[in-house]
């Protein structure tokens, strides 16, 4: 399978805590364990963990869609619960990155590609939420890119009844195996 890298996306406060400006709530608190268990499964095999993270300036004309969120230096910005932890305990390890995104695709006008390039990774696995916004774009930004993919349902959430539909679909078009 070559270099591997996990991708930790949008688990934030704002995203997953019940007090979050545009919260997955529950779905997304209930897939945090098993993130931090991939993470550390990840870690302990030498491979890559990348938190991508969504990250907008106060009058960020993505508010003009969605509620606010994700505001840079905010508690709503900074990773929820035990994540929150795992990364505190880790950000130091020289296999383990924090890449802020301007928008849905991790890769879109961020150094991901680079950094993953650089340590030769040919496939990324996705975890984290949105599975029909940001999960499903950084799919596409991977494969758009010649990475392999593989999203891992059981670390993935949505505040939309579309988990499964979108799982099948980066399945049948971006040839993510959906683990």
């Amino acid at each position: 399978m070559g270099n591997e890298a996990l991708l930790i996306i949008d688990m934030s406060n704002d995203f997953i805590h019940d007090n979050g400006g545009l919260t997955v709530g529950g779905k997304g608190q209930s897939v945090v364990s098993n993130i931090v268990s991939l993470a550390n499964s990840f870690l302990s095999e030498g491979k890559e963990v990348v938190v991508c993270m969504d990250s907008h300036e106060k009058e960020d004309s993505h508010f003009e869609l969605w509620p606010v969120h994700n505001v840079k230096g905010t508690w709503g910005q900074e990773l929820y619960g035990d994540l929150y932890h795992w990364y505190e305990e880790n950000k130091t390890h020289e296999l383990v990155s924090y890449v802020p995104k301007p928008e849905y695709d991790a890769f879109f006008q961020t150094n991901l590609e680079e950094l993953l390039k650089v340590r030769n990774v040919e496939t990324v696995h996705l975890s984290g939420v949105c599975t029909d916004i940001c999960d499903f774009l950084t799919a596409y930004g991977a494969y758009a890119r010649g990475f392999k993919t593989v999203a891992h349902r059981s670390c993935m959430a949505t505040f939309t009844a579309h988990h499964d539909v979108f799982l099948e679909q980066m399945q049948t078009i971006f040839k993510t195996e959906v683990r």
